[in-house]
C-alpha cells in the first residue's frame, strides 16, 4: 500500500502567458520524467499535446501527469490560462489538494489570475505562489507581492528574495536557511551553487526573515512563546508552523525565479513537499443526496473505506474515451463493478491507466489519493460520482456556467452530417461548458460556448480532428426576455366534445421578479376553488412556456406568477385541463405585462500600455461600455468595465490594432440588463425575418 503522506495532488494555474506550462516542463525535467525540454513557443511542450495548443502557444485542455521528487509522488495538472477555458481550471481545482499560482514578474496579477484565484478560494485549495519571469524587462518581485495583497486580498509569505533583477537575475536567497542559490548561465537547472548571502543583501534578508518567522509562529502557541522569549527556533518547528498556516489558507508561501532560464524551480518542488497538504490533510469531500442537499457524511481519504471517486474530465482520443478520476476513498481495481450514482447504472472497469500528458501507463489497481484515467467507460460525464454498489453515495457535484454565445454550423456535404453528430457528442462529453442544440425549424446545429475563442477552437477540432468541413454562421448573442409590468388576469379553458370534457379556470397575477430569481410560482387560493392537487399542474403549465418569450422567442427570466383564485368542475376538471389553461394564460397575459428584451453584459478586463489608454477607453465607450476602474502599474494600465456582449465580437483584433499588439483582455459573464430600444427592435426584426425564411 502506498503511503498517502507522500502524495501531493497539485495544479498549476495562472493568467495566460505567465509561464504555467513552461514551469510544468521544468518540473518534469527536474524529476526525471522527461529528458529533453519542450518549449511552448516552439509548440513542443509535453502537456500541450493538441495541435491547436501547439499552434497558438496556449493551453486549452488541462493535462495530467505524475512524477516523483524526494520519494514523494506528485500528480500534477497543468491548467489553461485563457478565460474561455476557465471551466478546465474550475474542475481541476475541484479535485486537487494544493496548487501553485504562477504570476508574471513584470505583468503581475493579471485578469485571469484573479478569476483562477477566486475559484481556488471557493474550492479551499492551499497554494504556494511562484513569481516567474524575473529575468524579464520591468520584472519586480516586491511590486508583485504587494499586488497579491492589494488585488487578491491574499497574504503572501515571502520565503525567498531575488538576487539581481532582469538581465542580472542570477538566483535567490532562501530566508529560512540563509543560503543563496546561484545558477550559472548554462541553462542547466542542476548547475547551481549554495553560497553565502551577498554582502549587500544581509540586512534585507534579516528584515524579511524576521517578518516570515513572526507570521509563521502565530500558528503555534508554544513556538510563539519561545520566539517572544528570544529563543532561536529550530527550522523544522518554523516549517511545521508554515505548513499549518498554508493548509489553513492563512497565508501563501511565496517564491520567485525564472522557469524559462531554469532558476528557482527546485525550491518550488521542495515547498510542495514541505507546505502543501497530502490527500489526508485536506477537508474531506461532502456527500449529498439525490436532490444535492448535504447528508452530513464525508468521503474520508482512506484505502479501507468504501470506494468513492469523482469523474472530473472526459477526453476522447484514438484509443476511446478516457475518464479522468480522482479517488477519494477505497480503491479501484481492474475488472471490478462500480455504480454511477447519477445514472443509477453499474459499469465494469476495463483498463486503468496513469497519464503522462498523452502517454499512458497500464495499472492493475489505484487507491485513495490517486488521479488516474479509466478507458472506455460508457455513460460517465464530468461531475458524476463513481462508488461501491454496496455503499452508494454522491459527492458534491460541479456547477457549470451557462454559455453566452452561439454560432450555427452546417456540414458542407451529406456525408459529413452523420460524422458531425458523433463528433459533437464526443465534444460535449469532454467539455461541460459547451452545449449543442438543433433548431427544429431550420435543422441548423447551434453550438453554444463561453466566448469566441472557445467556439473557434471547437470548429477547428471538428475540421481537423474529425475531418468534417463545416460552414459557420455569424455569432449570436444569448438574449433573454423579461417583463416590466404587473398584470392581474383570468383564463378559462373549456372543451366539450362528447363524453367527459375539460374545464379549468384560473385567476392569476404576473409580476416582475428580482434579477436572477428565474421563475417563481406561488398559490394564494383559499376555500378550494382550485383544489390543491391541481396547483402543480398550473405551475407546470407556466413553467413549460418560459423557454419561449413573446417578443422574439428567447427564454423569459425573472418573473413571478401568483395563483389567486379560479374554479373547477367536479367531473370535467383534471390536471391536464389546468395545465392547458396555464399555457394559454401565459400567451394571453405576457404581451400585456410590458415584455422587454435583456442582453448579457460581460465583465471586461483590459490591459494596455499607458500610451494607448485614451484609445482603449474611447473604444469601450463606443461599445456602450461603462468604465468601472483604472489601475496603473509599471508595465501599463488595467481598465475594468462592463460591456454588452453584442458589442465585443472581434474585439481582440481591434485591441491588437489599437495597442500595436501589446494589449490583452479577458471577459466573463456578469449579468443581464435591459436592451436599448433601437437595438431590441433590430434584434426582434432580425429574428422574425429569420423565422419567416424558415
Amino acid at each position: 500500500m502506498a503511503d498517502l503522506s507522500l502524495y501531493r495532488n497539485i495544479g498549476i494555474f495562472a493568467h495566460v502567458d505567465a509561464g504555467k506550462t513552461t514551469t510544468t516542463e521544468r518540473i518534469l525535467k527536474l524529476t526525471g520524467k522527461i529528458h529533453k525540454l519542450g518549449e511552448v513557443h516552439d509548440g513542443a511542450a509535453t502537456t500541450d499535446f493538441m495541435e491547436q495548443e501547439q499552434e497558438r502557444g496556449i493551453t486549452i485542455q488541462s493535462a495530467a501527469t505524475s512524477c516523483f521528487w524526494k520519494d514523494h509522488r506528485f500528480n500534477i495538472i497543468d491548467t489553461p490560462g485563457h478565460v474561455d477555458f476557465t471551466i478546465e481550471v474550475y474542475r481541476s481545482l475541484k479535485v486537487l489538494d494544493g496548487g501553485v499560482g504562477v504570476f508574471c514578474g513584470s505583468g503581475g496579477v493579471e485578469p485571469q489570475s484573479e478569476t483562477n484565484w477566486r475559484y481556488a478560494n471557493d474550492s479551499e485549495v492551499a497554494r504556494i505562489i511562484f513569481i516567474n519571469k524575473l529575468d524579464r524587462l520591468g520584472a519586480d518581485f516586491y511590486r508583485v507581492t504587494k499586488q497579491v495583497e492589494d488585488v487578491l486580498g491574499a497574504h503572501p509569505l515571502v520565503m525567498v528574495l531575488p538576487i539581481g533583477t532582469e538581465d542580472d537575475f542570477i538566483g535567490v536567497v532562501d530566508l529560512l536557511t540563509r543560503k543563496a542559490w546561484v545558477w550559472d548561465n548554462s541553462g542547466d537547472p542542476m548547475n547551481y551553487e549554495l553560497q553565502d548571502i551577498p554582502a549587500d543583501m544581509v540586512d534585507l534578508v534579516e528584515e524579511w526573515r524576521e517578518k516570515l518567522i513572526e507570521t509563521a509562529v502565530e500558528q503555534d502557541d508554544d513556538a510563539l512563546e519561545k520566539y517572544l522569549d528570544g529563543e532561536e527556533l529550530d527550522i523544522d518547528v518554523i516549517k511545521a508552523c508554515i505548513r499549518k498556516g498554508t493548509i489553513n489558507l492563512d497565508f501563501f508561501p511565496t517564491y520567485c525565479g525564472s522557469a524559462f532560464k531554469n532558476k528557482g524551480v527546485q525550491l518550488i518542488l521542495n515547498a510542495v513537499i514541505d507546505y502543501l497538504p497530502s490527500p489526508t490533510e485536506v477537508k474531506p469531500q461532502p456527500e449529498v443526496d439525490l436532490e444535492g442537499e448535504p447528508t452530513g457524511k464525508f468521503a474520508i481519504v482512506d484505502i479501507e473505506k468504501p470506494m468513492r471517486a469523482l469523474a472530473f474530465k472526459i477526453m476522447d482520443d484514438r484509443y476511446g474515451a478516457l475518464t479522468f478520476v480522482r479517488i477519494y476513498s477505497g480503491k479501484i481495481e481492474k475488472g471490478m463493478t462500480i455504480l454511477n450514482t447519477f445514472t443509477g447504472k453499474t459499469e465494469r472497469i476495463g483498463r486503468l491507466v496513469e497519464m503522462h500528458a498523452d502517454e499512458r501507463i497500464e495499472l492493475d489497481a489505484a487507491q485513495a489519493g490517486d488521479i488516474i484515467a479509466v478507458v472506455g467507460m460508457k455513460n460517465v460525464q464530468t461531475g458524476h460520482t463513481l462508488c461501491d454498489p454496496k455503499f452508494p453515495a454522491t459527492l458534491e457535484p460541479m456547477v457549470f456556467p451557462d454559455p453566452v454565445i452561439s454560432i450555427a454550423v452546417a456540414p458542407k456535404d451529406k456525408a459529413g452530417s452523420e460524422k458531425m453528430g458523433i463528433a459533437i457528442g464526443k465534444m460535449i462529453a469532454e467539455d461541460p461548458s459547451f452545449r449543442v442544440e438543433t433548431d427544429e425549424d431550420s435543422g441548423e446545429t447551434i453550438l453554444k460556448g463561453m466566448g469566441e475563442l472557445h467556439l473557434d477552437i471547437k470548429v477547428d477540432i471538428l475540421k481537423r480532428t474529425h475531418g468534417i468541413d463545416v460552414e459557420v454562421g455569424k455569432p449570436q448573442v444569448a438574449y433573454r426576455e423579461t417583463i416590466t409590468g404587473t398584470i392581474e388576469d383570468s383564463y378559462i379553458h373549456k372543451k366539450q366534445s362528447g363524453g367527459s370534457g375539460q374545464f379549468g379556470k384560473i385567476d392569476y397575477k404576473i409580476e416582475p421578479g428580482e434579477s436572477g430569481s428565474g421563475f417563481v410560482f406561488e398559490s394564494k387560493v383559499t376555500g378550494g376553488n382550485v383544489p390543491r392537487e391541481f396547483w402543480p399542474a398550473v405551475e407546470k403549465g407556466f413553467k413549460s412556456c418560459i423557454e419561449e418569450g413573446v417578443l422574439a422567442g428567447f427564454p423569459c427570466l425573472d418573473f413571478k406568477v401568483t395563483l389567486l383564485d379560479g374554479a373547477y368542475h367536479a367531473v370535467d376538471s383534471s390536471a391536464v385541463a389546468f395545465e392547458i389553461a396555464a399555457k394559454n394564460a401565459y400567451r394571453q397575459s405576457l404581451p400585456k405585462a410590458g415584455p422587454q428584451l435583456i442582453e448579457p453584459v460581460m465583465k471586461v478586463d483590459v490591459f494596455t500600455p499607458e500610451s494607448h489608454v485614451g484609445d482603449v477607453i474611447g473604444d469601450l465607450n463606443r461599445r456602450r461600455g461603462i468604465i468601472k476602474s483604472q489601475e496603473a502599474n509599471v508595465t501599463g494600465v488595467r481598465i475594468k468595465s462592463d460591456v454588452p456582449l453584442s458589442e465585443m465580437f472581434g474585439y481582440i483584433g481591434d485591441l491588437r490594432t489599437m495597442t500595436s499588439g501589446r494589449g490583452q483582455f479577458s471577459m466573463e459573464f456578469s449579468h443581464y440588463v435591459p436592451c436599448p430600444r433601437n437595438i431590441a427592435e433590430d434584434v426582434i426584426k432580425e429574428v422574425r425575418e429569420r423565422n419567416a425564411k424558415k
